[in-house]
């Protein structure tokens, strides 16, 4: 057994190479005395449309509003349908419900825990209006099939790209694949501030121009209010923190990178690990496996001094929360969140510690 824990994540050891910056970039809020809507959310937004290959970016207060502002801005009708995976996380859904719309669910493919494109054209109806795709893990849909099915039924696509910055499908960055890109910073993220933050990208001025102000109370000019807003505006100190781990997110993504490799390369057959493609360039903020004796395994890890986690243990529509919103089987998102698990992959593990981790895992049927 390793001497010292390794823990599934941990942010005091993430965040540490960066800790002079972020105290230097405090200092400069701090002292600035200007706290909402500055010089820092101003860079970032024009930082992260340059990284995305994106026109815009519309900073907003967490991943969460970020898809219900996405949502928002399209101006459907209320009880309009929208598609969305059966295996993603709950926030996806709530921001659908939020707007008072109806989320539909379609399978994922079991292979890579993304939207089965051949399973959305069933579920369209003349109420349907947009797609919700969420890159989980970090990887990409493919979003041949999906363009192609919204270009057939004219429907909107929001990117969820909570999990996905630096993502790409066929070399383009998710978040400008279709109308809208969600995105999350939330501390864990390989993008991650040290506090709830969001963003959106998008190529379309219009929408950009209205998420602006719907961001800012529906206000464009102080006190005039055209829409019915939202106060979601990225905080000041977040962005300037955001400023500075942007420029090493190639660096970290690289990092996960390697560390899946080792994981690919190493665990042997007893495991279903992720599936790796030409077409996607894969950011692995998760790496997950599946085993049938998952919860064994997980606790197995935990006793051999290694720390996992379940993205997620209960499906969405197994929710108290989805009691009267969603209804259903969804055997193949049962199977997933029943068998997944997630291994240590952040940008603090050293390849000694993913070789442990792969050494137990191996050793695990063998007992």
């Amino acid at each position: 057994m390793k001497d010292t824990f390794i823990d599934y994540e941990n942010l005091a050891k993430l965040n540490a190479p960066f800790f002079e910056q972020y105290q230097e970039c405090f200092k400069k809020v701090l002292h600035s005395g200007w706290y909402v809507l500055g010089s820092n959310v101003v860079e970032f937004e024009q930082n992260f449309s340059a990284y995305n290959n994106s026109k815009y970016c519309v900073g907003v207060a967490s991943g969460l509003d970020a898809l219900i502002l996405s949502i928002n801005c399209l101006d459907f009708e209320p009880g309009s349908e929208i598609i969305v995976p059966s295996n993603t996380y709950i926030a996806t859904i709530l921001a659908i419900v939020r707007n008072g719309m109806k989320p539909i669910l379609v399978e994922p493919n079991i292979n890579t825990y993304n939207i089965d494109t051949d399973k959305i054209v069933e579920k369209i109806t003349n109420k349907t209006r947009a797609i919700v795709v969420v890159h989980l893990y970090g990887k990409s849909c493919d979003m041949d099939g999906v363009l192609n099915i919204a270009n057939n039924y004219n429907l909107k696509i929001i990117e969820d790209c909570a999990q996905a910055q630096g993502a790409m499908f066929r070399n383009k960055k998710t978040g400008t694949l279709g109308d809208l890109g969600a995105h999350s910073f939330y501390p864990t993220k390989n993008l991650g501030a040290l506090g709830d933050a969001g963003a959106i990208t998008t190529n379309d001025e219009g929408l950009y121009l209205k998420l602006k102000a719907l961001r800012n109370y529906g206000s464009f000019e102080k006190y005039i209010n055209k829409y019915v807003g939202f106060n979601s505006r990225l905080d000041e100190i977040q962005a300037g923190f955001l400023n500075v781990k942007l420029k090493a997110l190639d660096i970290i993504n690289n990092h996960k990178r390697k560390l899946a490799d080792l994981y690919h390369k190493g665990i042997n057959k007893n495991f279903i690990k992720p599936i790796v493609n030409e077409n996607y360039f894969d950011v692995y903020h998760i790496y997950n496996i599946r085993h049938n004796e998952r919860d064994k395994l997980k606790k197995y890890l935990f006793e051999n001094g290694i720390g996992t986690e379940i993205h997620y243990p209960i499906p969405p529509q197994n929710q108290a929360a989805m009691v009267n919103v969603l209804s259903g089987n969804y055997p193949i998102a049962e199977e997933i969140h029943r068998t997944t698990l997630s291994l240590p992959i952040s940008f603090f593990h050293t390849e000694d510690d993913i070789l442990y981790v792969i050494e137990c895992l191996n050793a695990f049927d063998a007992l």
